[in-house]
């Protein structure tokens, strides 16, 4: 048997993203600047109680250069099809010139679930014979990988992941087989997650909602409150250290002790994961040495909020800053980011309970 080969090295090259702030990084770093996104309220159906939600809006949306090959799309696939070619253009890349190795990878927790619905709505109501194909052909959690692929003439490997734990955390590391493999020396990697009315009655059942439409992820609570969120962050990762634009990734860690020696952390507490007591105690153990950081403010409560905060953490390296947390309520008195700094920014790190308690970690490095 051949020895095993090194994992090859991860470099972000390009980031698209698309949320209740808006399409683009920039436009999220601008969020975080000004700390000015908000939840909306929404009607929930079968309880009749309003809640608070983070919502795409429909003109974030519009793109002209997509117009014609997403006419019949669903939210789900909009979402990951904008943030897809924002990536991909970030990244340098032109549909004239694509990599035709390049790789798709994407992400997601719950899937077009919306649209899922609505298929079975149909068949219930009409038939087998007269269900829409339409919302059959989009119920499938793949329909968005491949309109991207279309959309952008992308024709290698594509993969869609859906996990309900650590969706972001499970495909990276395919992605890592992929380029360990040598299978594609690009990836548009990215996760995506849609916020229909089925979810938002799920939600107010199992979850607490923050009735004011704030998270607090520093309030380390055992029955934390959230707000659900949707969205889409997509990555162009490569192998090729000269197309590095914004970090590399230094590694992933499931089950893992913290590392004390990153800069800023950036901790997933936004009422998803249960109880979130053990961040205390990992906020304890920083001895105040590392800054940390929580942006659900921006975006809402998701699963897939680790890309969310790989995307923040790539813009604070590249950019050598550190954003204020909107929620600063913090009685423990650990060390947060309260206000927009420009500083020397070489590592950071994104912290996510699991299910068992167990922690993981990325890690980026400028």
């Amino acid at each position: 048997m051949e020895p095993d080969t090194e994992i090859p090295s991860i470099y972000i090259s390009g980031i698209g993203t698309v949320g209740a702030f808006g399409r683009g990084i920039e436009r999220l770093g601008n969020a975080l600047l000004q700390c000015d996104v908000s939840a909306i309220l929404t009607e929930v159906y079968g309880i009749n109680k309003q809640v608070p939600v983070y919502s795409v809006a429909k003109e974030d949306l519009k793109e002209k250069a997509l117009s014609r090959k997403m006419r019949r799309a669903d939210k789900f696939s909009k979402m990951a099809a904008v943030a897809a070619f924002d990536a991909f253009n970030d990244s340098g890349f032109s549909i004239d010139s694509a990599d035709n190795s390049m790789g798709i990878i994407l992400s997601t927790a719950f899937g077009p679930h919306a649209t899922t619905f609505d298929f079975l709505d149909g068949y219930i109501d009409f038939g087998e014979s007269a269900v829409s194909p339409t919302s059959f052909s989009h119920s499938v959690h793949n329909a968005a990988a491949s309109y991207i692929s279309n959309i952008l003439g992308v024709r290698g490997p594509t993969q869609t992941v859906t996990d309900f734990n650590l969706p972001f955390q499970n495909a990276l590391l395919l992605a890592q087989t992929w380029l360990k493999q040598g299978r594609c020396k690009n990836i548009l990697f990215g996760c995506v997650d849609e916020l229909g009315p089925q979810m938002e009655y799920v939600f107010s059942r199992k979850y607490n909602y923050a009735d004011d439409g704030k998270i607090h992820p520093f309030s380390f609570s055992a029955t934390p409150r959230m707000v659900p969120g949707e969205g889409c962050t997509f990555f162009m990762l490569t192998t090729d250290p000269n197309s590095k634009k914004y970090c590399k990734i230094s590694d992933i860690n499931f089950n893992c002790s913290l590392s004390t020696d990153t800069d800023v952390k950036l901790i997933d507490a936004d009422g998803m994961s249960g109880s979130e007591t053990r961040y205390k105690n990992i906020a304890s153990s920083l001895n105040n040495k590392a800054l940390m950081a929580a942006y659900p403010h921006a975006f809402g409560s998701m699963k897939i909020n680790t890309a969310f905060h790989c995307a923040i953490g790539a813009l604070m390296l590249k950019k050598q800053c550190v954003y204020p947390c909107h929620v600063q309520s913090n009685k423990s008195d650990f060390n947060i980011s309260t206000h927009y700094e420009s500083r020397a920014v070489n590592t950071v790190s994104c912290l996510k309970l699991e299910k068992n308690n167990s922690l993981s970690e990325l890690i980026l490095v400028s």
